[in-house]
């Protein structure tokens, strides 16, 4: 009995504290312009740049093992 006391205590604060928590809202601390994305100070690169980089990642690709990983133990 003392038990299902308690449970219902607890119960009624945890509903409590999440309709006390609902109804808080919360400000945005900072407000962003409109055209935020518009000022993109990153310049484009040179094609040859472009294909390097292409050629890079394909040979680290090719690098990786493929298949079945080893059986045994693993993590």
């Amino acid at each position: 009995m003392n038990c299902c006391k308690r449970s219902a205590v607890l119960m009624v604060l945890v509903v409590f504290v999440v309709v006390l928590m609902s109804q808080c809202s919360v400000e945005a601390t900072r407000v962003l312009p409109e055209d935020f994305a518009a000022a993109n100070h990153l310049s484009t690169l040179p094609a040859e740049y472009m294909m390097k980089a292409k050629d890079t990642m394909s040979g680290w690709f090719g690098m990786l093992a493929s298949g079945p990983s080893p059986k045994g133990p693993g993590h």
